[in-house]
């Protein structure tokens, strides 16, 4: 049994790694804000150490005495009016001096969660790229193991209405008149949940003994589709009647056209991606009508 600590536990992503960790019988510590709504993880709740996001870190670690690994799933994407301090706050300042105190506390090892976009697409990536380069060299100089993992398009049931995937299944499923869209022929990599909490399993079984350094996983499928594509699928499968208005939005500066994950190194550490597109989709709306 390890002694975990989540952030960004009352999450999508944050959370389904929180059940995990508990059903895999580890000691959980949760940082989040006052205000974080625990419906997620209500019902295992008063297995995990709760602490604010306001407390010093320092209250954290005493606490727990010893905290052998973080898993780093808050985020800050910008969607909800943040200024650019408030963004660089959340995504760059304070993971930062959480990571300070973890190695002032000989934390063992930090898995970051990144994003596989172009630093300079938005404040949002632009702030996560400098917090990565933090960790790198942190690690580079010996303080602590920093695995950094470059997540794709990740999706499931559940999720913010915010994220493309879940805008476009809801969507759908509500049979909006219609739903304006770029022409789609960016390619994404598109994961389901259950795939992507294995990943940071798998990570965190291999990491103990491991020298501080500096690595760095990419988490997808490794097959890319087109964004056109993902669309049409959700479209047919939930029989929508819901008109799509490919080209109806412009692409974005600094777009990606093509993200696709190399998940070599992953799979040589016995990792695989079990769930298709098909049946990932299926499985988020058939949990989305429930």
């Amino acid at each position: 049994m390890k002694t975990i600590l989540v952030t960004g536990a009352t999450g999508f992503l944050g959370s389904h790694i929180t059940r995990a960790l508990h059903a895999a019988g580890h000691r959980v510590v949760i940082i989040k804000r006052a205000t974080s709504k625990l419906d997620r993880i209500e019902d295992i709740a008063q297995d995990i150490a709760m602490f604010n996001i306001d407390d010093d870190p320092e209250v954290v670690f005493k606490a727990m005495d010893k905290i052998d690994a973080i898993v780093h799933t808050a985020t800050s994407y910008g969607r909800q009016g943040e200024t650019v301090s408030q963004i660089f706050e959340a995504n760059t300042a304070f993971p930062l001096r959480l990571l300070d105190v973890a190695i002032r506390f000989k934390t063992e090892t930090f898995i970051n969660t990144d994003t596989i976009l172009n630093k300079y697409l938005n404040n949002y990536s632009l702030s996560k790229r400098h917090f990565m380069e933090w960790g790198r060299y942190l690690a580079d100089n010996g303080k602590l193991g920093f695995i950094n993992i470059r997540l794709e398009h990740m999706y499931g049931p559940g999720d913010d209405s915010s994220k493309f995937t879940t805008h476009v299944i809801r969507s759908c499923m509500q049979n909006i008149p219609e739903l304006k869209l770029t022409p789609g022929k960016q390619r994404r990599d598109f994961i389901y949940i259950d795939d992507v909490v294995a990943g940071y399993m798998r990570l965190l079984q291999i990491v103990e003994g491991a020298p501080p350094e500096f690595s760095q996983y990419d988490l997808g499928t490794g097959e890319a589709v087109t964004i056109r594509h993902f669309v049409e699928t959700v479209h047919r499968l939930t029989g929508s009647t819901t008109t799509l208005d490919f080209g109806g939005l412009p692409y974005r500066k600094n777009e990606i056209m093509c993200s696709e994950a190399d998940v070599a190194p992953l799979r040589n550490l016995g990792w695989c991606c079990k769930t298709s597109l098909e049946d990932g989709i299926l499985k988020t709306i058939n949990e989305e009508s429930t």
